[in-house]
């Protein structure tokens, strides 16, 4: 098996040690004198990615069952009123810990700080609420995700005979703190290439609530500002570098293009030779090692092997449970399939079957 993709054990492995009674403060611990109950509020069902649902949501359900402890897992469609009035029935529900996807920091800190003032244990899943105050922080190393992205970018340009390039930064949400951070990461792996002069940036936009469509207008007002000279894209995840695809088959036009989150439609781009790389961040492992923390909080048990990550509009540390992404290239997507987190029905499509045999990928 190659290294970086998760398996069953590494999942287990990585669960988090739960060793007996916790010394947490007051204010946020929940009562030991309290049946666990964990509330979570997803934030869209495919707006900002496909995974939330498709993923997140399942994986998160098996966890909590696998536990035996009460929960409620709901989504608020990319409504940030919605989100607000879940949080504020899980709190009035009695919930022990509260587990968020922030839609924004505004409407997400609103959330926690209430959660807080009713003594309930807080975790922010995936993204960083900032300003929120949230008790614990799961997710991956997003600057290293924008870093994988900006490297295989380079790669992809450098294996098409591109020393000399024109490039669009397609960002994710100015409101998402982790589209900030994958933009730390790539800018910083492409400033050598824009400072020698060998990468020109030609456009450079966030794309509000990671909205598809949205993505699409946009890169093409960048695309047609450019007079179509671009020769690669660093596309934040795969709904973005698919609406750039969009734009980029409709002008006949086939250039490296990056994503994220290895969605079954970034992976049908990359076997079809419109993507040239995306970033595997294993909901299944994010989700196992979220619900072996909440159910430690809920249940009063420490838990151990946190680090801690800087929120930088409180200046506060957050104990933070952070998992490494792995780039995706289309010599390892087979792998995606083996290890059981893809399944070969829905990436394998009738459309797809000849790109499937040609990766070497089988039922």
């Amino acid at each position: 098996m190659r290294k970086g993709i998760r398996t069953v054990a590494l999942l287990a492995a990585s669960s988090l040690a739960i060793t007996g009674l916790a010394a947490c403060s007051k204010s946020n611990t929940p009562s030991s004198s309290k049946t666990p109950f964990i509330g979570v509020i997803l934030p869209d069902s495919g707006q900002s990615s496909v995974r939330w649902e498709t993923n997140d949501h399942p994986a998160l359900e098996a966890a909590f069952k696998a536990a035996g402890v009460k929960y409620d897992i709901q989504n608020a469609n990319n409504d940030k009123t919605k989100f607000q009035t879940i949080g504020d029935s899980m709190i009035a529900e009695g919930v022990t810990v509260l587990m968020i996807v922030d839609l924004d920091s505004g409407s997400g800190s609103a959330v926690l700080k209430k959660a807080h003032d009713a003594g309930i244990g807080t975790i922010d899943y995936d993204r960083l609420t900032l300003g929120g105050g949230a008790d614990y922080y799961v997710s991956f190393d997003n600057v290293a995700v924008g870093t994988l992205q900006g490297q295989g970018l380079i790669s992809c340009l450098t294996a098409a005979g591109k020393t000399k390039a024109n490039i669009i930064e397609l960002n994710g949400s100015p409101t998402d703190n982790n589209a900030t951070l994958f933009k730390q990461g790539y800018d910083a792996a492409l400033k050598a290439k824009y400072d020698s002069g060998d990468y020109t940036k030609v456009g450079d936009q966030s794309v509000p609530a990671w909205d598809n469509t949205q993505a699409q207008t946009i890169f093409q007002g960048m695309f047609t500002a450019a007079n179509g000279k671009v020769d690669g894209v660093l596309a934040a995840n795969d709904g973005l570098g698919n609406a750039a695809i969009n734009v980029l088959n409709n002008n006949g036009l086939t250039i490296p293009v990056t994503g994220q989150d290895a969605t079954v439609q970034g992976l049908q781009n990359i076997l079809a030779g419109k993507q040239c790389m995306t970033v595997f961040k294993d909901q299944n492992l994010e989700a196992k090692g979220a619900a072996d923390l909440a159910v430690a909080l809920a249940k009063n048990q420490p838990v151990s092997g946190l680090g801690t990550i800087k929120d930088t509009q409180t200046n506060q540390d957050v104990k933070f449970k952070q998992l490494t992404p792995e780039a995706i290239t289309k010599d390892k997507v087979k792998e995606l399939v083996t290890s059981g987190y893809v399944k070969y029905a829905d990436l394998c499509t009738a459309a797809f079957a000849a790109a499937c045999a040609a990766a070497g990928i089988t039922a």
